[in-house]
């Protein structure tokens, strides 16, 4: 895998937490169907992304000191 991605922005780790949480949820009576499981992935996925660039622009806005290049 040459690509390197943030691990929030994996659909399998965000899958892997739905289906848990899919579990946990009919243990107490609560459904969740296949099909909205992975809608539930890819909005969350979404979020994630979103939130991670406004934690970026966020973190360079309010930062004290300039990015130098390494030389």
């Amino acid at each position: 895998m040459p690509e390197l991605k943030n691990w929030y922005s994996s659909k399998t780790i965000w899958g892997a937490v739905v289906a848990m949480i899919a579990s946990a949820l009919h243990f107490t009576g609560v459904d969740i169907a296949t099909a909205d499981r992975g809608e539930i992935v890819d909005a969350i996925v979404n979020i994630a992304g979103a939130l991670g660039g406004l934690l970026a622009v966020y973190g360079r806005v309010t930062a004290t000191s300039v990015i130098k290049p390494k030389t």
